[in-house]
C-alpha cells in the first residue's frame, strides 16, 4: 500500500464504483467527500477487522498494565500520547486511567471507537480549563445568592 487513504467525491463513487473499489487495493481507506454532509470512509473489510485486533489487543494491553500496578510507567508515557494530561492533577489522572481502561475494553468489545473519542475529548476540555487559572476560578466558585423555585419537569405538571 502506498498511501493511507485517498479522497474521492461522493459523486464520482456514485458513477464509477468499480474503479474507487480497484483504489482500495493501493490505499487503506477511501475518503468520500460529499457536499451536504459528514463524508464517509470506504475500506476493505479485511483491514477493518486487523483494526478491530489492533484496537482489541491495545485495550487488553493497557487494562493489563494498569492492573498489574505499573501505573507509574503507564503515567510517564501518558504525557506522551496525551500531552494536555500535564494540566490535570494527579486524582484526575487516575481517575482519568481508570474510565480509559474501563471504557476501552467495552469499546473494543462492541467494535466501536466512539466513546473512547468522547471520553479523550471530556478529559481534554477538563485538561483546557485547568490550564487557564481565570476560567478556573470562575467554574470552581460557588454560585452566589438563590436561583429560586425550581420548576416540575413537564411531564409530572398536574
Amino acid at each position: 500500500m502506498v498511501a493511507v487513504h485517498d479522497e474521492v467525491p461522493f459523486s464520482e463513487f456514485l458513477h464509477r464504483p468499480g474503479a474507487a473499489a480497484e483504489r482500495l487495493n493501493v490505499v487503506r481507506a477511501l475518503r468520500l467527500r460529499r457536499r451536504d454532509a459528514d463524508d464517509l470512509a470506504l475500506i476493505r473489510a479485511d483491514q477493518m477487522e486487523r483494526e478491530a485486533v489492533v484496537v482489541d489487543f491495545t485495550a487488553r494491553l493497557l487494562a493489563g498494565l494498569v492492573r498489574t500496578g505499573s501505573l507509574d510507567a503507564v503515567r510517564r508515557v501518558l504525557v506522551d500520547a496525551l500531552p494536555w494530561v500535564t494540566f490535570l492533577p494527579e486524582t484526575d489522572v487516575d481517575q482519568l486511567l481508570s474510565e480509559l481502561v474501563a471504557v476501552t475494553q467495552g469499546a473494543a468489545s462492541l467494535d466501536n471507537l466512539t466513546p473512547i473519542a468522547v471520553l479523550l475529548a471530556q478529559w481534554r476540555h477538563t485538561a483546557e480549563v485547568y490550564s487557564d487559572p481565570t476560567l478556573l476560578e470562575i467554574l470552581s466558585r460557588e454560585p452566589e445568592g438563590d436561583f429560586g423555585a425550581v420548576p416540575p419537569p413537564a411531564d409530572e405538571e398536574r
